[in-house]
């Protein structure tokens, strides 16, 4: 007996709407059972994780915090994906666009004007995408696996934020600790409400970009080409659509919104360049992006419910004494169930059996 997955005639569309809500419904069941499994009553660990960090006015700054970058690189990831182009590396865009843009202020901080943080923003990205451009050009001019090579270059970006923050741009009044120079009033993004809490205007940024690309996938010529080329890229061929121009579009767009984000958590939480400016946003987006159905708009609810787990996990250890790496293993049974209702969607299971099998083989 073997299994074989036969492609649907016509995919169900109620439960390509549904698929999310599924796949969030199966997350809770199987995170239940792993808090059980951790000695901890399921009820008040989902609790802590989910619903505890909703209850303070400072934690809902938080999640905004932390939702902002989430929506930012997702929308890009978004479009990147519906072009069928695969950006795995949008962490180290994310960090490319954090170094980029905060070398004005720490290389010239007696620059604070009206300018110096449109400048910041404009210069993270570029930098996020320039970065994104190497798997692009090495995808069309060698025809490399943009997915191992946007991959690595996160690794890369890593380790120049890492020799800067240590090295060159360390500050020098710091005591000897990783970081650069804090930033001044006019290289931070501003509070939206500073008596409430530190949530920034970096959220209006990623919903602004949301709406933006979703306006240029159902509106404009370029969205028609990224639709087209992404379902049949063949067809796309013959209606006249570059291929190898769309690749340089969607790694210069999902790696400008990725650089554009890295700024702002540099110039907006953090107010530094520190050896480390991401937990893993880059990646966590990618799982933003299924969840939202690589639309631009669900990318906005599926980046709030990420950035959730990314508070549950801090509020479940504090309260329930587990390890914030919780948090991390509920985004991967997310992403593993939303893969796994999609899939389920499109195709269907077959269990094909042995005398099946020699049968066809002896009617060849």
């Amino acid at each position: 007996m073997r299994i074989e997955l036969q492609k649907r005639p016509v995919p169900s569309k109620l439960f390509a709407v549904l698929s999310p809500f599924i796949a969030l419904g199966l997350t809770l069941v199987a995170g239940a059972i792993l808090f059980m499994a951790l000695g901890k009553n399921p009820f008040d660990a989902l609790y802590s994780f989910f619903i505890e960090p909703l209850t303070e006015v400072w934690s809902l700054h938080e999640l905004t915090i932390k939702a902002a970058p989430l929506i930012l690189i997702a929308v890009g990831l978004s479009v990147c994906y519906r072009s069928n182009n695969w950006n795995i590396g949008a962490e180290g865009q994310f960090i490319m666009g954090g170094i980029v843009g905060s070398l004005v202020p720490i290389l010239m901080p007696d620059f604070q004007n009206w300018l110096t943080l449109p400048l910041m923003l404009v210069l993270g990205m570029a930098g996020g995408a320039a970065w994104g451009v190497i798997p692009a050009f090495l995808k069309t001019r060698f025809n490399t696996n943009e997915i191992l090579v946007s991959l690595m270059l996160v690794y890369t970006a890593q380790l120049f934020l890492d020799w800067l923050a240590r090295g060159v741009l360390r500050d020098p009044n710091g005591n000897n600790f990783p970081g650069s120079i804090r930033l001044t009033e006019a290289a931070r993004l501003p509070e939206i409400m500073p008596s409430a809490g530190s949530a920034h205007y970096g959220i209006l940024l990623a919903v602004i970009a949301a709406f933006a690309a979703w306006f240029m996938l159902r509106y404009t010529l370029n969205g028609f080409e990224v639709r087209v080329l992404g379902a049949n890229p063949r067809a796309g061929r013959f209606a006249g659509f570059s291929q190898s121009r769309m690749v340089y579009f969607a790694f210069l767009l999902s790696g400008g919104l990725a650089g554009l984000a890295g700024i702002c958590e540099v110039s907006g939480a953090i107010g530094q360049l520190r050896e480390t400016i991401s937990p893993g946003y880059g990646f966590t987006a990618i799982i933003v992006a299924f969840l939202g159905r690589l639309n631009p708009l669900g990318a906005i609810a599926a980046g709030f419910m990420l950035a959730l787990t990314y508070l549950g996990g801090e509020a479940a250890q504090m309260t329930l004494g587990i390890s914030d790496k919780v948090g991390r293993v509920f985004q991967g049974l997310l992403l593993f169930f939303v893969l796994g209702c999609d899939t389920l969607i499109h195709y269907q299971v077959r269990l094909v059996w042995r005398k099946a099998i020699a049968a066809v083989g002896g009617q060849a």
